[in-house]
């Protein structure tokens, strides 16, 4: 949707004239004595496996700064976070973020997962003047789909760290490649900002991987939450796609992949997005789930080390299943990174409320993470800092019924590799 329509459907659209006004609240250059943080986030519903792990990093950092009070200008502050579930629904992230803005006149806001989610809460922070940290979306559906233009109109508030489409088009043709997978490819893009950034015949994957003489077979977008999936799975086989690509919330794939064994379609290669980013997708798959790839922003063998806390990746995921007593998911890493970069730019801003200087510290913020390095002066574009992507594959374990293998780093040698492409 687009902005103001956007804003319209959470019955916000007088806020706008914060941003076009250049209104800024509560900006100071003297600091309270409390930090207070919004975080938005798909606690439930279709998303909400990238909300799983949120309960354990946010109490671990409140426990964090609670022991360790953030120095900020020449005083120790509180720390305050308030979480507000999204629901999986970009309505109510709006309609939330514009809660945490207003009523909760928080000092900064932070939000992660999927455009659905970041967008509209970005869109809301840009209209009223709050600094705001996004994460886990490609910066191309956050940056180009809230009206950015490369090399024209960025934003004044609103600053986001994650990789692009072009890392992951790259991991997955290294894939399709070490799978022996042919040239041919079937595009499952359902009809969100995920799926028509991935699939859009200009920006997305189609031109680029045509360099490399891939073609995608494009069904057309599908509505989020269909049940049937004969009309994509007869136009993949009819089409020979060998390799299978897409970007689909969990309950979606579950279904699609069930429906295409038993309808006779096996592609050589899947490379999924969102949805096989977690165990517990794959888990609900049974066999059907061996072998499935999957891009890979972060795991407890990048060799990366939290700012904030000196944990590092490894320890990180160790100390979510020590708490919790689940297997790791990728989102740890990038969850409590937020927490490492709001921190980073609160204290180099000198004030909690000084919401210009926040923004002003964003701009220039270079900043070993947990996730590697964040540096907003690089680009691509201005308010995005990219972070390294790898590739991988899911094994039946020992421990766990599947392990996350990395078996792709082309982009990123420093993160090892485990195990080499297999085809399904």
């Amino acid at each position: 949707m687009k902005r103001r329509t956007l804003l319209t459907a959470a019955g916000l659209t007088g806020l706008t004239s914060a941003c076009s006004s250049g209104i800024k609240q509560s900006d100071s250059t003297a600091s309270t004595g409390t930090l207070k943080l919004g975080y938005v986030t798909p606690q439930t519903g279709a998303l909400a496996p990238f909300g799983e792990a949120d309960t354990f990093v946010v109490g671990a950092v409140r426990d964090w700064f609670a022991k360790n009070p953030l120095r900020v200008g020449d005083r120790d502050v509180k720390v305050e976070i308030l979480v507000k579930d999204a629901q999986s629904d970009s309505r109510r992230a709006g309609t939330v973020a514009g809660d945490l803005i207003l009523s909760d006149k928080v000092d900064l806001m932070l939000v992660s997962s999927t455009p659905d989610i970041t967008n509209p809460v970005a869109d809301q922070c840009e209209a009223n003047g709050v600094p705001c940290i996004s994460t886990v979306a490609p910066w191309q559906p956050w940056f180009l789909g809230r009206g950015g233009a490369i090399g024209g109109k960025s934003f004044s508030w609103t600053y986001h760290f994650f990789w692009g489409l072009e890392d992951v088009e790259a991991v997955y043709q290294d894939m399709w490649a070490a799978a022996g997978a042919g040239k041919r490819a079937g595009g499952l893009f359902p009809n969100d900002p995920d799926g028509n950034a991935w699939g859009d015949a200009k920006t997305g994957f189609p031109p680029e991987v045509a360099k490399n003489g891939y073609s995608i077979i494009d069904p057309g977008r599908f509505a989020v939450g269909t049940q049937d999936y004969s009309a994509q799975i007869a136009r993949f086989k009819a089409g020979g796609a060998q390799i299978l690509l897409g970007v689909v919330v969990p309950p979606d794939f579950t279904n699609f992949w069930k429906q295409a064994a038993q309808q006779g379609y096996r592609p050589r290669i899947a490379t999924i997005a969102k949805a096989l980013l977690f165990p517990s997708t794959i888990e609900a798959l049974g066999d059907l789930g061996q072998n499935l790839g999957t891009e890979v922003w972060w795991s407890p063998t990048h060799p990366f080390t939290s700012s904030l806390t000196g944990q590092s990746a490894a320890a990180l995921a160790q100390a979510f299943t020590t708490a919790t007593g689940k297997q790791w998911t990728q989102p740890i890493g990038f969850v409590h990174a937020l927490f490492e970069v709001a921190a980073k730019a609160v204290t180099t801003a000198g004030a909690t409320n000084n919401r210009q200087g926040i923004v002003d510290a964003l701009k220039s913020l270079k900043l070993d993470t947990v996730v590697g390095p964040v540096d907003w002066t690089s680009g691509p574009v201005p308010n995005v800092a990219k972070t390294p992507l790898v590739g991988g594959q899911w094994r039946k374990g020992t421990t766990y019924p599947y392990d996350l293998v990395v078996v792709s780093n082309p982009l990123k040698t420093a993160v090892p590799v485990a195990g080499k492409v297999q085809p399904l």
